[in-house]
């Protein structure tokens, strides 16, 4: 049996090795956050990416109506939101969308996730959605730890397992699994937005795939990690990383925020170096 590659350590990566990279994408919930904060380090580190000249982009599975408070308030170019189903972005002062191709119209979607709620309630009695449902437009969010005791792994499983026997998509995150309907998901939908022209940005700003570099931290992360000349994860991803196909390039010392912050001070050092 082939041995699937770990990541690298973050520390050993030389700076001219990241010359090419433009843009930022990263993962929220424990990539950016930390137990649930934005720590003032990690918005420090943010604000150094965009200050540094690099385009931000935040690719999400949390929900719309967060979303719409990202692309207005954070120093971010454009936000991938419910993994993948939308874009958020600011043009001329006003927050615009683009969503993604999904090859049913909206209505018939959340029929499907309608009936597929009924069904996951029967089978995990216990299930509760997400606190930010309300604010969701696209998928379901079953919560396995946020703000109730965490689901086992066997329960998790199973749960992946009903959601894909449906038909449906199942993405397990640091928090949520989260399910939905609809032929996309975080690589589809920042494809769609940078295809489109990247709308938010100038022409000239306008990066190609290759000089993206992505961080995330959860199984929901690994579409990211199997496409990007450059991946990253902050150290709690190796909890996953027997559970990945197709594992970042490399892995910070540090977890959450902080390895975030690790992360952008290399590339930062690196642009203006």
């Amino acid at each position: 049996m082939t041995q699937r590659k770990r990541p690298s350590p973050w520390s050993g990566v030389s700076l001219p090795e990241l010359k090419p990279v433009r843009a930022i994408c990263l993962d929220v919930d424990e990539t950016l956050s930390t137990s649930g904060k934005l720590t003032s380090e990690a918005y420090a580190a943010l604000w150094s990416l965009k200050n540094a000249g690099f385009i931000v982009i935040p690719i999400t599975g949390r929900p719309a109506g967060w979303c719409d408070h990202f692309a207005r308030f954070w120093p971010v170019d454009a936000v991938v939101g419910e993994n993948g189903a939308f874009t958020f972005f600011m043009e001329k002062g006003i927050r615009k969308r683009l969503d993604t191709p999904a090859g049913e119209n909206a209505t018939v979607l959340q029929a499907k996730l309608r009936t597929l709620g009924g069904k996951i309630r029967e089978r995990f009695p216990h299930a509760t959605w997400a606190s930010d449902q309300a604010y969701r437009e696209f998928d379901l969010a079953i919560d396995i730890c946020e703000d109730v005791p965490p689901w086992s792994r066997t329960e998790i499983d199973e749960l992946l397992a009903l959601c894909r026997a449906e038909g449906a998509s199942a993405k397990l995150s640091s928090i949520h699994v989260n399910t939905w309907f609809g032929d996309y998901d975080k690589r589809k939908g920042l494809e769609h937005w940078l295809k489109t022209g990247a709308p938010g940005i100038s022409a000239e700003r306008k990066p190609v795939w290759d000089e993206l570099l992505f961080i995330g931290d959860s199984p929901n992360d690994e579409p990211m990690f199997a496409s990007f000349r450059y991946s990253v994860g902050v150290a709690n991803l190796r909890q996953y990383l027997d559970r990945l196909s197709h594992p970042p390039l490399w892995i910070t010392d540090s977890e959450s925020g902080a390895g975030f912050s690790e992360m952008a001070l290399k590339v930062v050092a690196c642009r203006l170096g």
